[in-house]
């Protein structure tokens, strides 16, 4: 067999979710569109998959009894860029953003079509491979300047010195669109569309929050990722 005959591997998804009859169904619902899926019934289960395993997209409850979803993103988001699709019951705006704000990727109201979520995991993993990561032995190269922090468009990279900055997989797509269209101001729908958000512009209000925190000294005056009134948003290198 030649290199060009090789089949990708599926991709691997957890889902976390304490009701055993939604993880059940979203499992065979997944493999049965070419997804090898494990599956924990808590944060703790979660942790021990976690730390056994690599998976590409994971699938997280925000309501569970014990640590939340919420909590357990955000210790996932300390050490991992994998995308995240939260799902919760509240149907509330407040309650989906604490989820986009805790550093998921997307999110998910239940009750929910199967196929919207076959969708939105497609999406996120289509994303992520639109944003490789960079070789770990690769040098620093130039960039775009942020103040202390250099934004490098070849390797898709956040730096701050020679340090690399964390950031998720939502968080670099809007970084690497604003930063290729440096300068022009651009609508919450045109970056949802361009990021791979699309249907969804509320989720970029919450990436550019969280993206100010990590390039502006003071989030709330910021000085390079900047609101256009009646336009959008603009990345201003300097």
């Amino acid at each position: 067999m030649t290199a060009s005959d090789a089949v990708a591997p599926s991709p691997h998804v957890l889902v976390v979710d304490d009701d055993p009859r939604l993880a059940s169904l979203l499992g065979r619902f997944l493999s049965g569109n070419g997804f090898v899926v494990s599956t924990a019934a808590d944060a703790e289960a979660a942790r021990q998959h976690l730390g056994l395993m690599c998976f590409d997209l994971l699938i997280i409850d925000v309501m569970m009894p014990g640590e939340d979803g919420l909590s357990l993103t955000r210790a996932v988001r300390t050490t991992s860029s994998v995308p995240i699709l939260m799902l919760t019951a509240r149907g509330q705006t407040d309650d989906r953003v604490l989820g986009l704000e805790s550093g998921a990727d997307d999110y998910l109201a239940k009750p929910f079509d199967p196929r919207e979520l076959l969708l939105r995991v497609r999406g996120l993993l289509r994303r992520m491979r639109e944003t490789p990561e960079p070789p770990a032995s690769a040098a620093p190269t130039g960039g775009l300047p942020l103040g202390a922090y250099v934004f490098d468009l070849e390797r898709q990279e956040l730096r701050r010195g020679e340090a690399p900055v964390h950031l998720t997989t939502g968080e670099l797509a809007l970084l690497r669109v604003l930063a290729e269209r440096r300068g022009e101001a651009l609508s919450r729908e045109d970056l949802a569309a361009l990021t791979g958000a699309e249907g969804n512009p509320r989720a970029i209000d919450v990436q550019v929050t969280r993206l100010r925190k990590k390039i502006d000294d003071d989030p709330r005056a910021p000085r390079y990722l900047r609101t256009v009134r009646g336009k959008g948003y603009q990345l201003t290198p300097g």
